[in-house]
């Protein structure tokens, strides 16, 4: 283009033309955007107040936030005279190709949402799944954090823990602890359980209320099996368990109660 041309160039006929939709759509965009931000600061402080999981307020409020973002710019160009049906067809086409391609990324997101809503863990719980065990310390959009008891770091997607079947050991306040003890035949079974009796009530852990069961559960190879089975805290599960297992283990031998282990009898003939 020449000199020439450029002097034929109206350029305040572009100006008054199209100068108060582009200042009209810039003031509308400044001013949206402005109260899009009071709108999700006054969400999050709402959110504040009640009883909103920390992981399930910050969803909600990004989620928002880009909700409401981007109404506001397709509103601007609007404003600017662009074609909008168009448009709104170019980005569905596009997200329908994304979402093609991000299917297993949107089943996680999904997946995250129906956690973060339905609650089925929190952070902070002890749960199995997927085959793995350990304890909740991040639930994202797409994942969740478990940290297992030996300190490793496990990542699940969110889409197969929504979907399949968890066990949340910390959901409920008490959990039973259950023994199976063996004692020798010939040993006395009454004594026995008052031994095994008085070792739960020394243990200020284990609850009253279920009181604790013993019952003879069968006649082994080896031994005479006794089930034991106590209520705790969900949280003294373990140290209640291995407590008690150290205690029958110093305790029968000075009660004169045997613990029997398999033995075998090996008799040889010897051939004349």
């Amino acid at each position: 283009m020449d000199n020439t041309d450029l002097t034929n160039i109206d350029f305040m006929g572009i100006v008054m033309e199209y100068g108060p939709n582009l200042l009209f759509a810039i003031l509308t965009l400044v001013i949206s955007l402005w109260l899009v931000k009071l709108i999700v600061k006054g969400v999050k402080k709402g959110l504040d107040k009640g009883d909103t999981e920390a992981t399930l307020k910050g969803f909600i409020v990004s989620l928002l936030s880009v909700l409401l973002k981007i109404m506001v710019y397709i509103t601007a160009l609007g404003m600017l005279g662009v074609e909008m049906t168009s448009f709104i067809a170019i980005l569905a086409a596009a997200g329908l190709a994304v979402g093609l391609a991000l299917s297993g990324t949107l089943q996680n997101f999904a997946g995250g949402v129906m956690i973060l809503f339905f609650k089925p863990f929190k952070v902070g719980h002890f749960v199995e799944a997927q085959g793995h065990m350990g304890t909740v310390k991040e639930i994202q959009i797409f994942v969740t954090i478990l940290t297992t008891p030996d300190n490793k770091t496990v990542i699940i997607p969110n889409g197969p823990l929504a979907t399949g079947s968890l066990t949340n050991f910390s959901r409920q306040p008490n959990r039973r602890v259950d023994w199976t003890f063996g004692i020798g035949y010939g040993d006395d079974l009454d004594k026995a359980y008052e031994v095994l009796k008085r070792l739960l009530s020394e243990d200020d852990r284990v609850l009253n209320d279920p009181e604790p069961f013993l019952a003879l559960k069968e006649l082994g190879d080896s031994s005479v099996d006794i089930t034991v089975r106590a209520w705790v805290d969900a949280a003294d599960y373990w140290p209640v368990f291995f407590r008690m297992n150290e205690q029958v283990y110093k305790t029968f031998d000075k009660e004169g109660l045997s613990i029997p282990f398999p033995q075998r009898d090996v008799h040889l003939f010897k051939e004349n």
